[in-house]
């Protein structure tokens, strides 16, 4: 991660959890020598190795030390990394830490499963926009940490005409003529289908991705022979861990999941400091 906007991101997380100070700490020994470890919970892909140190240098003097490799599996009772600093950048920076590496790796963990269901290497599985506000950064690298692939980040990467788009501009084909119009030869351009005369207009306006909106298996096989080569496929629309199995083979070269980012189940993570006992 950008290492500017990874600190500047975190100083607002701290901001907003520290406001005037650590009041659980104010009237204790806050200068206190400690030293820690994070230890997983449950299993999954480790996301967010950064995050500790970057969080401690914004508060104090503390060195975090990775006991396992950004990416990799943990189970249970494994420890994650190491730290050892002053009890008040430990303490005051422990529940920033967390929420991110616990968030981060339920997506890395979520994003690695949807992989090895879908089983097929051909096709890619990518997030969306589909963040929360103020985390998209963090989001995103877990959802590349778990073996998927970055949708666009933002408005400004690309142009993707969904269905209010086509809409407003009325059709496929007018929307199309209209971007072009004014978009340069790097700035790639996306529809979205839901029918296949849709998809024949996009076809022949120049489109550089097709996305086939809440289509099965098969439709997609089937359209996929309407779209030449050079024009890359995207399918997305309700694409749970229940039914990705099933668009193994199906032609597309991308599969996009919102639910990547938009449905975190967060790995359980704890944070203890030598002599501290955890029930």
């Amino acid at each position: 991660m950008n290492p500017i906007v990874l600190k500047e991101k975190i100083s607002e997380f701290l901001k907003e959890d520290l406001g005037f100070g650590d009041l659980s700490v104010a009237f204790l020994p806050g200068g206190t020598p400690l030293s820690g470890s994070f230890i997983a919970k449950q299993s999954g892909i480790i996301c967010g190795q950064e995050i500790p140190q970057a969080t401690y240098d914004l508060l104090g003097h503390a060195t975090y030390k990775p006991r396992i490799p950004e990416g990799a599996p943990v189970k249970a009772g494994d420890i994650i990394g190491t730290v050892s600093g002053t009890a008040q950048t430990l303490l005051s920076g422990e529940r920033v830490t967390l929420n991110l590496i616990q968030r981060m790796s339920g997506i890395a963990t979520q994003t690695t499963h949807f992989v090895k269901l879908l089983d097929d290497a051909t096709i890619r599985i990518t997030d969306t926009r589909k963040t929360a506000p103020g985390l998209r950064l963090f989001d995103k690298y877990a959802v590349s940490v778990g073996g998927g692939f970055n949708h666009r980040f933002d408005l400004t990467g690309g142009i993707m005409l969904k269905d209010n788009h086509i809409a407003l501009a009325g059709g496929v084909t007018q929307a199309l003529a209209a971007v072009k119009r004014h978009v340069g030869p790097l700035t790639p351009v996306e529809v979205e289908v839901e029918t296949e005369e849709e998809l024949r207009q996009a076809v022949a306006g120049g489109a550089n991705v097709i996305m086939f909106d809440n289509q099965n298996p098969e439709t997609i096989k089937q359209w996929r022979q309407l779209v030449p080569k050079t024009i890359k496929v995207e399918a997305s629309g309700g694409i749970t861990a229940e039914s990705i199995s099933t668009f193994k083979g199906c032609g597309a070269d991308f599969i996009s999941i919102g639910n990547l980012t938009n449905d975190v189940t967060p790995l359980d993570i704890s944070f203890l400091v030598a002599g501290a006992v955890k029930s």
